[in-house]
């Protein structure tokens, strides 16, 4: 297997952990704030641990790197804060699926920091996707299924600008797994409490069964799923890590119909399939580049005398 193909594996290995997060934060049934604090804090020590290892072996994270992964871990802090809410506003599945706007977002901020030119495809699959978002608010929708959709999309929208600059400064950082990752997340855990009054506060003491949920929502898709995707995420483009992260929403909206018993209404699920369809459209020319690039990898050089 070439360099590349290990790398997209390892990125939807991470992608499919993930996308059990919402279904267990529904599972946990305690405040937004509480879940994303214990997904943080419980999976802090195995990463300090994997980072202490890391450093052993490649010695201390540069500045640059540290300032980097702090500022990513208050971000992801956003990231958890806005996504718990809208989870609580319209289910885990369309919960999911917004907050993985990111992957336009990523596209056009890769395109002026990392000079990653977003194809054609892409500006044109834009204004398609947000009408996606539109139908999915239930603003045309009598059965829209959620507590709130309107309010659920305009968080979901919020939770992904604080994921697409989260997943832009990890690919920024210095190319290692554990290091970054277990800074950001410590930060964010203490960002969390400092920012839980503001999102109707956080229960430290939430009662069993709610801790075995988190505790697997924390040593699941935090710790194993997030280590997978910052092992990926510098050694591919933005924009087709943004992308590969879409296995998430698809196979959350399959595991919420079948364990939550959500259910969308038909404009809701139209509005993911536009959703769906308009980023895979967009995506057209990364895919062909990343098979063009990896095509050139294995063509032999020759050399002249």
């Amino acid at each position: 297997m070439s360099a590349h193909r290990r790398t997209v594996a390892i990125a939807v290995a991470g992608a499919l952990i993930i996308s059990t997060s919402a279904l267990l934060v529904r599972l946990a049934d305690v405040s937004p704030a509480t879940s994303a604090f214990y997904r943080c804090a419980y999976a802090v020590p195995p990463m300090v641990l994997l980072a202490w290892l890391e450093r052993r072996r490649l010695g201390p994270m540069p500045r640059r790197g540290l300032w980097l992964s702090w500022s990513a871990g208050v971000l992801f802090a956003l990231d958890l804060l806005f996504w718990h809410h809208t989870i609580a506003y319209v289910g885990a599945g369309l919960a999911t699926v917004l907050g993985n706007l990111q992957v336009f977002i990523v596209a056009f901020a890769a395109w002026a920091i990392f000079r990653e030119r977003p194809s054609r495809n892409l500006m044109i699959a834009t204004p398609v996707v947000f009408g996606g978002v539109v139908l999915i608010s239930g603003i045309f929708d009598s059965a829209a299924y959620g507590s709130d959709p309107g309010l659920g999309v305009l968080t979901g929208v919020a939770t992904s600008l604080a994921y697409a600059a989260f997943l832009l400064l990890m690919k920024a950082a210095p190319q290692r797994t554990a290091g970054p990752l277990a800074h950001a997340t410590t930060v964010a855990a203490v960002a969390i409490v400092a920012l839980s009054p503001l999102f109707g506060g956080a229960d430290l003491t939430p009662s069993w069964p709610a801790h075995g949920w988190l505790l697997l929502l924390a040593l699941g898709p935090q710790l194993i799923g997030w280590l997978l995707i910052t092992y990926s995420l510098p050694r591919q483009p933005a924009a087709l890590t943004a992308l590969l992260l879409l296995v998430q929403p698809m196979t959350t909206m399959a595991l919420s119909a079948v364990l939550l018993g959500e259910r969308p209404s038909w404009l809701q699920l139209g509005g993911c399939a536009v959703i769906v369809l308009g980023v895979l459209y967009g995506s057209r020319r990364a895919q062909r580049e990343v098979r063009e690039t990896e095509h050139s990898a294995q063509v032999p050089k020759t050399s002249t005398v």
